[in-house]
């Protein structure tokens, strides 16, 4: 019983508790569907009055569309607030009438004195006590929309550029009184009231964001290539723009929203110069330009703008800030110091940013290169124009303004100071490097004043900072501003004037004047000391560029910009001080800014260097450096220490060549030792064995050595010849046979008959024939030869091959140089053809006429072959303004782009022999001396000292004494380089002696002829010694045996004799004989 009382009371309260929660479950519904109710009331409620207010504003346009009266400034008020009320998408059409109604409204000409609810002037209701606040906040409103809309619209779309004209009227009626017919009706007492109403409406907009709207309108109708505003547009913006920073009295916070708004439009200015030059005017009647310079050079206003800006658009502030003073000299005069630190702190900021590659974190910039911060890509359209503007700063009116003091030097020259009288040799080795300045100048026959580093001018001058001040401003442009830096360079060169006046500035620094001074800046870190760091980076930046556009006349005959004595003191200035850098262990530790004006300084020494090398301007042993011990520095390459290994790296020209070459066959010998290819106590090298036909030399020498591996090629190679009767001829080949199996090689190759490699007009140099396709291997000949060239070298066998410099320019790479110019090589090439280029670039008429295109025609195999220079390039005539580019494509096309196969197949060929960055120490003219020789006359004394002597000959013996009198005192220069040449196949001795000639220089006594002898007897070195004839060799001429540096010669009796036959034999060149 007691379980049934439980189970029924569990039953009810479950009943109970069901009940209630349906009755709280009807309750929320009631509840919710009286609110869905209420929101369905209150919405088809709105909808209803929004429809009736729609249909009463359509009324009302429709009646003042019909014109037939004009409607009283209280309707349209009262219409307006309804409008504003229910304002939404759907009502624009309806919002553009109401706007066209209340301009309308203020045309009226004359209003009768009527009452309030009569007046028809939209603007007379701010008079009314009771509607001025409600009518001020309408006004407001309804501006704002405007602005909204003017967000929006495209200006370059043709009913947008019609709505945007609309909004922008009411703007200007509505900010400024001048329009409101109302001042004139009742009277100007009214004007101050009304003044206050329009500054308090411009000041709600200014809150709003107006300037704003302004800058999306302007970037939309100007961040293109061609402008989409109107003259009357741009005119009502800027008008707008300038309103409140006039009301606010140029006040900093509307100076900052013009600045962050307006000025950084991509090129604002230049829109406005040529659109509207009446708001130019404008500008320089509020002076406008003086204060932006003023306000931006506090820096803390200046760092805020930049902030703000972020990147693109600051460049785009620089650039209507820039043209701005452009078109404001006086006043960029008055402010220059601030012009100049106003730039640089805006580049410096944007320097930041720039990156010099690519990365994750970089976008691509067209004026900044790689760029870390966002890119608005919408800019990039307009992005040539902000361009222009910026090239305004290296313009000439502005560079003549910022270096006025640098500029007003005066270029006088002097009378020529006679030379003193000349000093012994041993005096002038330890002049100090003050002294090679003074002998650079006692060569000149009128020198301008300016020359000498006479010092004497405070760096702590007034002047001097601000020069040191301009100059940060142009490095700092060339080192953020990375894809124009050719276009700022060539501005700054553009003065001839401008960069030896900067020269004769630095030379007056300091109390000594040029190198002192800037050794000490290297070791200070102030902000004086980097200053005089940047103007010396400046020039030398500079100066490398001018010199590397200017050709060989523009250079030594004209001398455009430098005199050639200038040239002279400022390579020895640029030599000594990058030679401090680093032996002084000042790079060493180099970083940033010291390190990019060692590249700077660095770089246009090299250039000077290289155009020396080219064309010699400086005096003997000019590059030298007397304090260098040549063996300290080996000591110290030994050790592996930096400076050491820095030097070579950068100026080994410092070094004398001998020690230079000295040095490569060291490392020549290392490597063989590396490899096992040098002979030792426990081990031999291992030795290839070829067999040569000497009938078809060049092709068994090409099909066996071109298969092996590159370390056989370097090693031993054991050659033995077969005769035409397919007889091995006789002999030991211990190096001398290879020796004359490598020069035969070389010399049928290079043998323009060949068609492998042509020589050039005048000088007869070699370089790859361009039709060299005849043959059909012609890309592996060249690779082969490449390996038979670089196993010469590798060898120190000299061989008499002239290269063309361009051409082995290419081999050395100084192609890829940033200092390598097309065109200052082309005269190694073709003289005349370089002539005619050159005269086309001197042209004074216009190019055009000469009916040039783009393309270069040319006679091959009988046939005229045109090739374009760039594609499409044969129908682009040359006119004005690119002869320049012709020129340089047609350059390179005739030393490059027809010979690239071949040039790079025998550079991968001498490349796998010869290291490349063996050669780094040297010169193109000194590598060709590696090549064949030194150009030197012979030193007989050395050449005496290093002779053998064979078959009975001593360096007593008769015979012998006579021989070095003939060469001596009969001979001249030309007939002992015969002479050389027909005993060792090369005219010119070895660079470093003749005690590295190998085999060595070898005279021996024959009693027979070549064919008859079998060499040296007992009896044929006893009678060979004590002058014993079997008969009188009168008959005979002396021989040689090249492969050996061999003389073969007779027991003359007479001293005649000898040098009659010597020179006859010398001018048949009876070598080349197998002993």
């Amino acid at each position: 019983m007691f379980t049934a009382t439980q189970t029924s009371k569990s039953q009810f309260l479950d009943k109970a508790r069901i009940a209630r929660e349906e009755r709280k479950g009807y309750k929320e519904k009631e509840r919710a569907a009286t609110q869905i109710q209420a929101l369905v009331r209150r919405f088809l409620c709105r909808c209803r009055l929004q429809r009736e207010i729609r249909k009463e504003v359509d009324d009302f346009i429709a009646v003042s569309d019909a014109g037939s009266t004009k409607r009283n400034a209280l309707s349209i008020f009262k219409i307006a607030r309804k409008l504003l009320f229910i304002l939404s998408k759907e009502d624009k059409l309806r919002f553009e009438k109401l706007c066209r109604i209340i301009l309308s409204s203020m045309d009226v000409e004359n209003e009768p004195k009527v009452s309030l609810n009569q007046a028809v002037w939209y603007v007379s209701l701010a008079l009314s006590k009771d509607l001025t606040i409600p009518w001020l906040k309408q006004i407001k409103d309804v501006l704002w929309v405007s602005c909204e809309f003017l967000k929006k619209l495209k200006p370059d779309i043709l009913q947008d550029n019609k709505l945007v004209t609309l909004h922008l009227t009411m703007l200007i009626t509505f900010t400024d009184t001048s329009t409101w017919k109302i001042i004139r009706g009742k009277g100007e007492a009214l004007k101050p009231a009304l003044n206050r109403i329009c500054e308090n409406i411009m000041g709600h907009l200014n809150q709003k964001g107006f300037y704003s709207v302004l800058q999306i309108l302007l970037t939309n109708g100007l961040a293109r290539s061609r402008p989409s505003l109107s003259k009357g547009t741009l005119t009502a913006i800027f008008t707008l723009s300038l309103r409140p920073v006039v009301a606010a009295h140029f006040s900093d916070n509307l100076l900052r929203s013009f600045l962050l708004h307006i000025m950084s439009v991509p090129a604002f200015i230049s829109h406005l110069n040529t659109l509207t030059p009446d708001c130019m005017v404008t500008m320089q009647t509020h002076d406008l330009f003086r204060k932006f310079v003023l306000f931006l050079s506090r820096e803390e206003q200046c760092l805020d703008i930049c902030v703000c800006l972020e990147g693109s658009h600051t460049l785009c502030l620089l650039g209507n800030l820039i043209q701005l003073g452009y078109f404001n000299v006086k006043v960029l005069e008055q402010e220059a110091g601030h012009f100049v630190k106003d730039l640089t702190d805006m580049l410096s900021y944007c320097q930041r940013y720039v990156s010099q590659k690519k990365s994750n974190l970089t976008h691509w910039h067209p004026v900044l290169g790689w760029f870390s911060q966002t890119v608005d890509y919408g800019l990039n359209e307009s992005m040539p124009l902000v361009t222009k503007q910026l090239q305004c700063l290296w313009g000439v009116p502005v560079i003549c303004t910022l270096f006025c003091d640098v500029l007003s030097k005066k270029l006088e020259t002097q009378d020529p100071t006679p030379p003193p009288p000349p000093q012994p040799s041993s005096l002038q080795n330890n002049l100090p490097v003050k002294n090679l300045f003074k002998r650079a100048f006692q060569k000149s026959a009128s020198v301008r004043n300016i020359l000498k580093p006479v010092g004497g001018k405070r760096v702590d001058s007034a002047e001097v900072q601000k020069v040191c001040s301009i100059c940060v401003l142009y490095q700092t442009a060339l080192t953020t501003l990375t894809q124009i830096r050719l276009q700022i360079l060539t501005g700054l060169t553009y003065l001839d004037e401008l960069l030896p006046k900067l020269w004769a500035f630095i030379c007056e620094l300091g109390p000594q004047g040029g190198l002192r001074l800037f050794m000490e800046c290297l070791n200070n870190d102030t902000e004086e000391s980097k200053q005089l760091l940047a103007m010396l980076m400046l020039f030398c930046d500079c100066s490398r560029h001018l010199i590397t556009i200017l050709d060989d006349i523009e250079v030594y005959e004209e001398q455009i910009s430098f005199k050639m004595e200038e040239l002279v003191t400022i390579s020895s200035f640029l030599n000594t001080f990058v030679y401090k850098m680093i032996w002084d262990g000042i790079l060493e530790n180099a970083k940033g800014e010291k390190l990019d004006l060692f590249h700077s300084v660095h770089g246009w020494l090299m250039v000077l260097y290289e155009r020396d090398c080219r064309r010699r301007f400086t005096p003997e042993d000019h590059w030298l450096r007397k304090d260098l011990k040549p063996s300290l520095l080996f000591q110290e390459l030994e050790k592996g220490k930096r400076r050491a290994q820095l030097l070579l790296q950068y100026i080994p020209h410092v070094i004398p060549h001998k020690n230079r070459v000295l040095l490569f066959r060291n490392i020549v010998t290392k490597e063989k030792e590396t490899l096992g290819l040098v002979e030792t106590s426990s081990a031999s090298p291992h030795v290839t064995h070829i067999t040569i036909r000497r009938s078809r030399m060049l092709e068994d020498g090409y099909d066996q050595l071109r298969r092996l591996p590159v370390n056989s090629i370097k090693g031993v190679i054991r050659v033995k010849f077969v005769n035409d009767l397919g007889v091995d001829e006789a002999g030991i080949d211990q190096d001398g046979v290879f020796k004359e199996f490598l020069e035969e090689i070389i010399k049928k190759v290079f043998n323009p008959a060949l068609n492998l490699f042509k020589t050039t007009s005048g000088n007869e140099r070699l370089y790859p024939s361009p039709t060299s396709s005849i043959h059909e291997n012609h890309l592996q000949l060249f690779e082969f030869v490449g390996k038979m060239l670089g196993k010469a070298m590798y060898e120190g066998i000299v061989v008499d091959v002239p290269f063309a410099s361009f051409f082995l320019s290419q081999v050395l790479g100084h192609h890829h140089s940033t200092f390598y110019s097309s065109i200052d090589e082309l005269p190694s090439l073709d003289s005349e053809f370089y002539k005619n280029l050159t005269s086309i670039k001197r042209y004074d008429g216009d190019v055009s006429d000469l009916g040039l295109t783009l393309s270069y025609d040319e006679e091959v195999m009988g046939q005229l072959v045109c090739h374009e220079l760039i594609p499409g390039g044969k129908t682009m005539p040359v006119t004005n303004e690119n002869k320049i580019s012709y020129i340089h494509l047609m350059a390179h096309f005739r030393m490059h782009t027809q010979i690239k196969e071949q040039t790079a197949a025998f550079i991968r060929g001498f490349r796998s022999i010869i290291n490349p960055e063996w050669l780094h120490m040297f010169s193109t003219p000194e590598v060709q001396r590696l090549i064949s020789g030194d150009n030197a006359e012979i030193d007989l004394d050395d050449l005496k000292k290093h002779t053998v002597y064979y078959g009975g000959f001593h360096s007593s013996h008769r015979v012998i004494l006579w021989l070095w009198d003939i060469l001596s005192s009969d001979f001249s220069p030309e007939e002992r380089a015969m002479f050389l040449k027909f005993v060792t196949s090369c005219s010119r001795p070895p660079l470093l002696g003749f005690a590295y000639l190998k085999p060595p220089f070898s005279i021996r006594c024959v009693e027979v002829s070549d064919d008859q002898d079998t060499g040296d007897t007992l009896g044929s070195v006893l009678r060979g010694f004590f002058t014993i004839r079997k008969k009188e060799p009168g008959g005979r001429l002396p021989t040689s045996s090249t492969c050996f540096n061999l003389l073969k010669l007779p027991n003359y009796s007479k001293k005649s004799i000898l040098r009659d036959k010597l020179r006859y034999a010398i001018s048949m060149n009876t070598g080349f004989e197998l002993s």
